[in-house]
């Protein structure tokens, strides 16, 4: 027997409401961050080539990297500065991606909880007297009680996914970032020496 989806809704009953909520900010934080994310705004190919060359490039500022080389320009010769605001940066990117481990643990905790309450509703039916439910309301109510499980798992499997993705995208990034940053400070190092003779 399948239900539509106002069934599913109705099954998960008061706490339609926090399984909503978690699947909003879901939404939200995977479509912000995949657009936050892209390459383009973390290490243009344009701004890694300058400083691979050891030139310089134009609209630094638009981009993660660009951010750390303007800063290391103002900050010449202080490399603890540098890396801080390196990790401070990283830590921008990671963002949001806390808020999706919540969830993908949270969901299917409210959806069970749902569960168990619409079953000891379903159970509370039976009659006293003669200790039988009724079969078509009982597997009905039954099946309906299933629903808010599905709600929180259908929720908290995108969020897993999405958010394991996500935080292997930062990885990448920070992996890349940091080979790209030994090379600016040694490129300042080697200007620093040369400007000392």
């Amino acid at each position: 027997m399948y239900f539509a989806l106002i069934d599913v809704v109705a099954g998960a009953d008061i706490l339609i409401y926090p399984l909503g909520l978690c699947s909003l900010v879901m939404v939200f934080i995977l479509c912000e961050r995949s657009y936050a994310l892209r390459h383009s705004a973390i290490m243009p190919l344009d701004l890694v080539e300058a400083i691979i060359e050891g030139r310089t490039a134009d609209n630094e500022a638009d981009s993660v990297l660009g951010r750390i080389v303007a800063f290391s320009r103002r900050h010449e010769g202080d490399e603890d500065a540098v890396k801080a605001f390196a990790r401070l940066e990283l830590n921008r990117m990671e963002r949001g991606l806390p808020y999706l481990d919540i969830i993908y643990a949270a969901a299917p905790l409210i959806g069970l909880t749902g569960t168990v309450w619409s079953l000891l509703r379903v159970f509370s039916s039976i009659s006293g007297e003669s200790g039988l439910p009724d079969p078509v309301a009982f597997t009905s109510g039954v099946a309906l009680a299933l629903s808010a499980t599905l709600l929180g798992l259908t929720i908290a499997i995108p969020a897993l996914v999405g958010g394991g993705y996500l935080q292997r995208r930062v990885d990448n990034y920070a992996a890349q970032l940091d080979v790209i940053l030994e090379r600016i400070l040694g490129q300042q190092a080697i200007e620093s020496d040369k400007s000392e003779l």
